[in-house]
């Protein structure tokens, strides 16, 4: 390996302040995807469906602009960035508009409070379109320095899982800060979360946020891009020299498009979950306060359970067989949920579903992600337009799949979310195993994508740019 590209495995700084340079997305994520429809409904008495209604315009907003990001982050002009870095220019960017509006998703309208809630719609709406531009900005700039700093396919699941290990306790924080904000304010044990507890949420967010902002800046100092000649001129040599053609050539092939089905079914897994698990303690098993933060604490210690396991698995795990370990647990806690629900179950055995959730969610989060890098291969100068078409794919379907859920929410019974839960991301999980299974032999687009027989070898690969892709 050409000098240009540190070997990660050996740099504790650069894991470290690559891993740390998501968390300020992390934290926002874990209170969007967990408290947003629980904040609206619960607390600014927003109707199910209009809670729902916000979610999905800002899940259209963020499919929208991942591929434009992708697009646009692939494509700035290397003069300009060559000393700061493209994709960190736009991590930067992003960065600002999260920091600028974030905070007003989970105040209470300023100025506006006791206007009808369609009105107020359209106040959030306008932070959240902000936040999600953002977001996505940090998101794909953040997943394609992956295989800018790294060739080797091994290196690149390591980075994969270090990244998804700071995700991991970035989830934990915030849900242990929930846990310390409720259980210090008030009897959490007893009541459930209402209209006096916006303040709560909105001093969680001001601490939360500030952790994240802390971490981005030692990300930006420690993270060194560099751009790398000898890689495009590898790529010139190869017919890739025209920016078009490299996107071209991905859109043509199927195979992006049977991967893309694997991130979004895992992705409809992981969040539609963790959107509706604190909905279904609240509303299905008339759980206390407490429980909103400590279960979704509990599916991510799961998480963190997967994270070291899979930073320890050998070379010999293909990655079909770890996306089928991780969809079989996630399967059994979702048949657990559909089949218990007495109190046996609320007391102790809803840990035990939260673990297994958590453990196979990240399992396939992480296994569908190592399977993108592995389809981008050492082509790294479309791997945000890639990233960009693999999130579009997420949000826009997970945005669909929540508000056509809240949608129905209002009217339903007590058991809804239990029956939403096991069958939507039970069948989530079905669609995503499905696809992995069949998924072909395949090498790198930089190899375009030809069949490749040492792809399944069980041994180490024969070159750093043909990963061991099932």
């Amino acid at each position: 390996m050409d000098n240009e590209f540190v070997d990660i495995s050996t740099s504790f700084k650069l894991q470290l302040g690559y891993g740390i340079g998501h968390i300020l997305n992390d934290v926002c994520a874990s209170l969007w995807f967990t408290y947003f429809l629980v904040y609206f409904h619960l607390v600014l008495e927003f109707s199910a469906s209009q809670a729902g209604y916000l979610m999905l315009i800002g899940q259209v907003v963020d499919a929208i602009s991942t591929p434009f990001v992708g697009f646009h982050s692939d494509h700035t002009d290397n003069s300009i960035s060559a000393r700061y870095g493209k994709r960190k220019l736009w991590h930067l960017f992003g960065t600002a508009c999260v920091l600028g509006s974030f905070p007003f998703i989970f105040t209470e309208c300023i100025g506006c409070s006791m206007t009808h809630k369609w009105a107020q719609m359209f106040y959030y709406a306008a932070f959240i379109l902000i936040f999600q531009i953002g977001w996505a900005s940090v998101q794909i700039s953040h997943l394609s320095l992956i295989p800018e700093l790294s060739e080797d396919d091994h290196t690149r699941s390591h980075l994969t899982a270090v990244r998804f290990g700071f995700t991991v306790f970035s989830n934990l924080f915030v849900y242990i800060m929930t846990w310390i904000v409720l259980r210090i304010t008030g009897e959490c044990d007893k009541q459930q979360i209402g209209p006096e507890d916006a303040w709560k949420f909105r001093h969680i967010v001001y601490v939360v946020m500030s952790v994240g902002l802390l971490a981005t800046i030692f990300f930006h100092f420690s993270v060194k891009e560099k751009y790398s000649y000898r890689r495009q001129d590898v790529l010139i040599d190869d017919g890739y020299n025209d920016d078009t053609n490299h996107h071209n050539v991905f859109l043509r092939k199927p195979l992006l498009y049977q991967i893309a089905g694997v991130y979004m079914s895992t992705r409809l897994v992981v969040n539609v979950s963790q959107v509706l698990i604190p909905l279904y303690l609240h509303r299905t098993l008339g759980l206390a306060a407490r429980s909103l933060a400590v279960v979704p604490l509990t599916v991510y210690l799961g998480s963190l359970a997967a994270a070291g396991v899979l930073r320890v698995v050998p070379r010999s795990f293909t990655r079909k067989l770890n996306y089928l370990v991780g969809s079989g647990c996630a399967l059994a806690g979702f048949l657990w949920i559909y089949m218990e629900s007495d109190d046996i179950y609320k007391v102790y055995f809803i840990y035990i579903v939260a673990v297994l959730i958590g453990f196979g969610g990240a399992v396939m989060l992480v296994t569908s992600l190592a399977l993108t890098a592995d389809l981008i291969g050492s082509t790294t100068g479309v791997s945000a337009f890639v990233y960009g078409i693999m999130s579009f794919t997420d949000k826009l379907s997970c945005g669909i799949a929540i508000s056509v859920i809240q949608k129905y929410a209002d009217e339903a019974d007590s058991d809804y979310y239990k029956d939403v839960l096991s069958w939507v991301c039970g069948g989530a999980t079905l669609v995503g195993l499905a696809l992995t299974v069949f998924l072909p032999k395949f090498a790198p687009a930089s190899e375009s994508l030809s069949n490749d027989p040492s792809i399944n070898a069980t041994g180490e690969p024969t070159s750093v740019s043909t990963p061991e892709i099932l």
